[in-house]
C-alpha cells in the first residue's frame, strides 16, 4: 500500500481537521489493524504532538480500510470523507475480517463482544444490558465522592491548627482545597479525552503502555486495599469505645469484614450513592455531637495561636494531614465511569469540594478554638463521659460506607479488568453475581488479614499513604494535564501559566511522595500521632 500524495499545505489542511477529531483504537495492534472512527470527545484529543510522518501512517491505514479519498478540488478532499460518521464508514478490525473470510460463523454476541473490547465507554453498549452501570446523576456521583473523602479523618485536623497555628492552618486548608479542585478538574478533563480510562491503570496505559498500566495499577491497588484494612480497624476502636471493651477486638474486625463486605456486594455505584447520602447524614451529626462536647467542656481554657514556632519536620507532617484529608481523586475516573452525564461530573466536584473546605475549615477552626493547644488527633479524645460514644455511634454508618466504597472501587477495578468487553457485567444472573461476589469477598479477607495480622499497621498504613495519597491527589494530575497538552505549551500566555501551574503541582505531589515517607518514620519514632 502506498501513500497518497500530499503535495500541498491545503491538501494536509483539509486532512487535519480529521485527524485530530479522530479516536485511534486498538493502539496495541500492529499498524495494519488501526481502524479511525469519529468521537464525541474529538476536541480534547491529544493530536497537536503527533509529527507529519504520524499522521500520514493513520492517513495509510484509513486509506487501507476505506479506501484512497479524493484530493482533487483545488487540494480539498471530497466532502463525502468530511461528513463521515462511525455508522457509515468503520468497518470492522481485520481480527474480524479475517475471521470472517475463513469461513467461522460468530455468533451475534461474539461479534458484539469483540467490538466492546476496543469501544470507548469501559462497559461498552449497555442498551441490551440487564444491568446498566451508566445511570447515576451528578448529585449521586458528588455524594459517592463526599463519603469516599470525608470520614473520621476529619477530626484530626483541629491538631493540624495546634502545630501550625489558626493562621497557617486556615491558609492550607483553603489553598490545598484549591488544588485539590483544579486537579479534579484535570482528572476530568483526560477522562473526556480517554472515554476508555475507567481507573489510574487505564491512564497508565494510555500514557507509558503495558508497563505504565501495572505499575500504576499496583500502586491504586495496594493504597485502596490499606484503606480498606484502616477502615476495619477504625470499626474494631469504634467498638471497643461503645462496648467499653466488651470483647475481643479481633471479633469486631470480624465484625466489620462482614458488615463491610455485605455492603459492597451491589454492583453499581448507582445503589451505593443511596448508602452515601447516608454516609453524609451521620458524619455531619458526628461532627456536630464533637463540636457541642467541646464547646461546653472548653478542655483548652481557650488558650489559642495564631501562628506557632515549631520545627519543619512537625510541621510537614501537620501539612500532610490537610493533604491526606483531600485524597479521593483515586476513584474519580471510576466514578465518572458509571455517570449517565459524564460531562456534569464538574457539577459533582464542585459539589464536592465546596462540602470538603467549609466543612474541613468549620470543624477545624471552631474545635481548636474551644480544645487548645493540646486538642488530640483525632477531637474525640479532647472529649469525656459519654460524648465519644454517643460520636462513633452516630458515625458507624460513615465508617463502613467509606470503607464500602473504596472497596468498590478496588472490586470495580478487577471486575471490569477480567470481564470488559465480554458481556458478563451487564448480565443479572447467579454466575454474573458470584464472580463479582467473590473478587469482592477476596479483597475485603486480604484487607481483614493485612489489618489485624501486621503489628505495624498503622505505620505501614502511614507510609502506604504517603508515598500514593499525594500523588493520586496532585502530582499525576500535573503530568495529565502535561501530557494532554504536548506539543502547545507556549500557544498562548494562558497556556504558558498553566503550563508552569501544572509543572509545580507535579513537583509537589514528588516533594510530598519523597519527604513524607521520612518525616513520618521520623514522627513515629518520637511518639508523634499523625493520622491519616
Amino acid at each position: 500500500m502506498t501513500l497518497p500524495m500530499v503535495q500541498t499545505a491545503a491538501q494536509f489542511a483539509a486532512l487535519h481537521p480529521y485527524l485530530t477529531s479522530a479516536t485511534l483504537f486498538s493502539s496495541h495492534q500492529p499498524p495494519s489493524f488501526l481502524w479511525i472512527a469519529q468521537s464525541p470527545y474529538a476536541s480534547a484529543r491529544l493530536v497537536h504532538s503527533i509529527t507529519l510522518p504520524q499522521r500520514l501512517c493513520y492517513l495509510r491505514d484509513y486509506i487501507f480500510l476505506n479506501g484512497r479519498p479524493d484530493t482533487s478540488n483545488s487540494g480539498q478532499f471530497d466532502s463525502t470523507v468530511a461528513r463521515m460518521t462511525i455508522g457509515e464508514t468503520k468497518k470492522e478490525p481485520d481480527v474480524t475480517r479475517r475471521d470472517k473470510t475463513s469461513g467461522d460463523e460468530e455468533s451475534s454476541f461474539e461479534a458484539k463482544s469483540l467490538r466492546s473490547k476496543e469501544s470507548d465507554e469501559p462497559f461498552g453498549d449497555e442498551s441490551e444490558s440487564e444491568i446498566k452501570y451508566k445511570i447515576m446523576t451528578w448529585w449521586q456521583a458528588g455524594m459517592i465522592m463526599i463519603a469516599e473523602t470525608i470520614s473520621l479523618g476529619i477530626l484530626s485536623l483541629p491538631s493540624v491548627l495546634a502545630e501550625i497555628g489558626m493562621v497557617g492552618g486556615v491558609i492550607l486548608i483553603l489553598g490545598l482545597g484549591a488544588l485539590a479542585t483544579y486537579t479534579g478538574y484535570v482528572i476530568g478533563q483526560f477522562k473526556m479525552a480517554y472515554p476508555q480510562v475507567h481507573n489510574m491503570a487505564d491512564a497508565g496505559m494510555i500514557m507509558l503502555g503495558p508497563m505504565g498500566r501495572e505499575i500504576f495499577g499496583i500502586a491504586q491497588m495496594l493504597f485502596i486495599v490499606f484503606i480498606m484494612g484502616s477502615h476495619i480497624l477504625t470499626f474494631s476502636i469504634m467498638m471497643n469505645t461503645l462496648t467499653s471493651h466488651a470483647t475481643c477486638t479481633i471479633a469486631f474486625g470480624v465484625a466489620g469484614l462482614v458488615v463491610s463486605l455485605l455492603c459492597s456486594l451491589p454492583r453499581t455505584l448507582h445503589k451505593v450513592s443511596y448508602m452515601a447520602v447516608a454516609s453524609f447524614v451521620s458524619i455531619i451529626a458526628a461532627v456536630l455531637i464533637t463540636m457541642i462536647g467541646v464547646g461546653v467542656e472548653r478542655p483548652g481554657r481557650n488558650i489559642i495561636q495564631a501562628t506557632v514556632n515549631t520545627s519543619f519536620p512537625k510541621a510537614f507532617l501537620a501539612t500532610t494531614n490537610i493533604v491526606f484529608a483531600y485524597a479521593g481523586h483515586v476513584g474519580f475516573f471510576t466514578f465518572i465511569s458509571e455517570m449517565k452525564q459524564p460531562k456534569e461530573y464538574t457539577k459533582a466536584l464542585y459539589l464536592l469540594q465546596g462540602a470538603n473546605v467549609s466543612m474541613y475549615l468549620m470543624v477545624a477552626v471552631v474545635i481548636y478554638r474551644y480544645a487548645g493547644a493540646d486538642v488530640a488527633s483525632p477531637a474525640l479524645g479532647s472529649t469525656s463521659g459519654i460524648v465519644p460514644k454517643l460520636a462513633y455511634g452516630v458515625a458507624m454508618p460513615s465508617i463502613v460506607i467509606a470503607g464500602v466504597i473504596n472497596g468498590h472501587v478496588a472490586a470495580k477495578y478487577c471486575y471490569v479488568r477480567l470481564f470488559r468487553g465480554t458481556g458478563k457485567m451487564g448480565q443479572r444472573t447467579w454466575g454474573s453475581f458470584a464472580r463479582w461476589a467473590v473478587i469482592v469477598s477476596l479483597l475485603w479477607s486480604m484487607a481483614w488479614v493485612i489489618a489485624e495480622a501486621i503489628p505495624v499497621f498503622n505505620d505501614l498504613l502511614g507510609l502506604i499513604s504517603a508515598l500514593f495519597a499525594s500523588w493520586f491527589t496532585y502530582g499525576l494530575s500535573g503530568v495529565f494535564w502535561l501530557f494532554l497538552n504536548y506539543g502547545r505549551y507556549g500557544d498562548s500566555r494562558r497556556t504558558l501559566a498553566l503550563t508552569a501551574l501544572n509543572f509545580l503541582v507535579f513537583l509537589l505531589g514528588l516533594f510530598i511522595v519523597s519527604l513524607a515517607p521520612f518525616w513520618r518514620s521520623k514522627g513515629t519514632d518520637e511518639g508523634t500521632d499523625y493520622s491519616v
